[in-house]
């Protein structure tokens, strides 16, 4: 069974979200108006290091609630070969 375990980070995750729709839109926006190509590429950066945060929220949670978890109950190696995967395709060029 898999379980979610935002916590008191829910919210936090909430807001950041929030505020990367904002900045797709604020992207979208400037291509409209033929903004600079080099300044789009630095929006499209900060998004994709905000969604890298998100990204490393999550998976925290993850780990401390959702791992520890399986831990307890015996399964930590089924959840730590699930984490190893996950990571290895977020690592990968």
């Amino acid at each position: 069974m898999r379980r979610t375990h935002y916590g008191e980070d829910k919210e936090v995750l909430q807001r950041r979200l929030r505020k990367m729709e904002g900045q797709v839109r604020g992207i979208q926006q400037m291509i409209a108006d033929d903004r600079y190509c080099l300044d789009v590429v630095q929006q499209v950066n900060a998004l994709t290091a905000a969604a890298r945060e998100v990204s490393l929220l999550v998976l925290e949670d993850h780990l401390r609630a959702t791992v520890s978890d399986a831990v307890k109950e015996n399964d930590g190696e089924a959840a730590i070969k699930e984490m190893v995967t996950i990571l290895r395709k977020a690592l990968r060029p």
